[in-house]
């Protein structure tokens, strides 16, 4: 069978367009094509131009290598800014909105030679009420949200990288529904400036690919200083695992306990320390805490917006913004030192082990496209404030993936990185 150019990982890709193997414009091409090819199922762009990208990559290929990603094509969720196409946020509201700059992380990518492909589809403002993307792997089932096109994109082999963002469950979860790896680091670690905020507290960048050595070199590009790359192969010992079953376990599906424990046993059969952990009890209403947060977070950031333009907006993100509006000062205090309790001792829950492995979602993408599916597996992790990573692990009862996840502390998105390098390179290794 002829190479698929579009099937290279991003560093693969980037290796041969240095070595003058492939040319970025042909990269490109092979992706567009395959963009034609599957766009009309998929959904997973909002904006896309053939010529322009075609031109980025003649500009690549005209200059001396940038970085290890020099060449590649990355996609953008549709609530980050970028200066030379629309963004939109998902709503009619912001219909051909053109912001004047890139968004910081745009920025850095094109910095470094990685190529614009176009935006990808979101939910409303990165809520809950679904765009257009349908999952890459049977149409008719979600492919999560709110970066919904960019998992589906990147599932779909139709760009290697693109962005997305958490504030609840909205990267991990469809990363994990289409099949792919997904990284939410530690909050606060990069510059969020031009992109749309929803929780300043909770808001996320974080980013997709099809291996762990993409993500560590997409996240340091936009990080700005260095990541190993690839990761180190674990911790330099055998890495300590803790099974962390969290207190929402009822709400996982059978393929999801399967995947857990499975990938738990096998992490042991590999060498790893691995055993059971709970969190204290007082962590067992995070859940209801981070809707709090979230909800409270609405009210003040769409607050202009509701009010001017509340009759474009979906009755679900209304009532958000309505609870948020309606949310006492004394509850969102108390949610927020409840949050900032569990914040300062989740390290010490930790204890001595590296990361925890938790799951990524409750199952397979749920049947049909009116939800987005349930973010409980995330948004304990996202108001903790934690780096995660989504890896894609089994397959459910409709043959459709299922991940797991790794969480580590505050400021450990390294040893997450290195954890997940050493489960990723055992588990393609037993891959019949």
């Amino acid at each position: 069978m002829p190479e698929q150019l579009h099937e290279l990982t991003a560093l693969d890709a980037a290796a041969r367009i240095r070595a003058g193997e492939i040319s970025s414009e042909e990269l490109i091409r092979a992706c567009l094509d395959r963009i034609a090819a599957r766009e009309d199922e998929v959904r997973a762009w909002q904006h896309i131009d053939h010529a322009y990208a075609i031109a980025e990559a003649r500009k690549a290929d005209a200059s001396e290598p940038q970085s290890l990603l020099h060449g590649v094509p990355f996609g953008v969720k549709d609530v980050i800014d970028t200066g030379d196409i629309p963004t939109e946020c998902g709503s009619a509201i912001y219909r051909d909105r053109q912001p004047a700059a890139d968004a910081a992380c745009v920025a850095a990518m094109r910095a470094a030679g990685a190529i614009l492909m176009g935006k990808t589809v979101t939910t409303e403002f990165a809520t809950f009420t679904p765009g257009k993307t349908r999952n890459p792997h049977n149409t008719g089932h979600t492919p999560g949200g709110s970066s919904s096109g960019s998992a589906a994109a990147v599932g779909a082999a139709m760009v290697p990288l693109a962005f997305g963002n958490q504030t609840a469950g909205s990267l991990i979860r469809p990363a994990a529904y289409c099949g792919i790896f997904g990284f939410k680091p530690t909050h606060g670690t990069v510059n969020l400036s031009g992109i749309f905020e929803l929780v300043s507290r909770l808001d996320t960048l974080g980013y997709m690919a099809r291996s762990v050595d993409d993500l560590a070199a997409f996240y340091g590009i936009v990080l700005g200083r260095p990541v190993s790359v690839p990761p180190e192969d674990g911790p330099g010992r055998a890495p300590r695992i803790g099974l962390c079953r969290t207190f929402h376990w009822r709400e996982a599906a059978p393929e999801t306990v399967e995947a857990v424990e499975s990938a738990a046993a096998f992490c042991a059969g590999m060498g790893a320390e691995v055993d059971e952990v709970e969190m204290p009890p007082h962590f067992a209403d995070l859940a209801e805490t981070h809707t709090t947060i979230l909800n409270a977070g609405l009210g003040k950031s769409m607050n202009e917006l509701f009010h001017a333009d509340g009759d474009r907006l979906s009755e679900r993100l209304r009532q958000m913004i309505r609870d948020g509006l309606e949310t006492s000062h004394e509850a969102l205090q108390e949610a927020t030192v409840h949050a900032d309790r569990c914040v300062a001792e989740f390290s010490s829950v930790v204890g001595d082990h590296d990361v925890f492995l938790a799951p990524s979602a409750p199952g397979e993408a749920p049947a049909g496209t009116a939800s987005t599916g349930n973010p409980i597996f995330q948004v304990v992790w996202t108001l903790l404030q934690v780096p995660c990573i989504t890896l894609p692990w089994s397959s459910g009862p409709n043959g459709l993936p299922v991940g797991v996840q790794l969480i580590g502390r505050r400021g450990d998105d390294d040893m997450v990185l290195r954890v997940a390098k050493w489960l990723e390179t055992r588990h393609r290794a037993a891959a019949p």
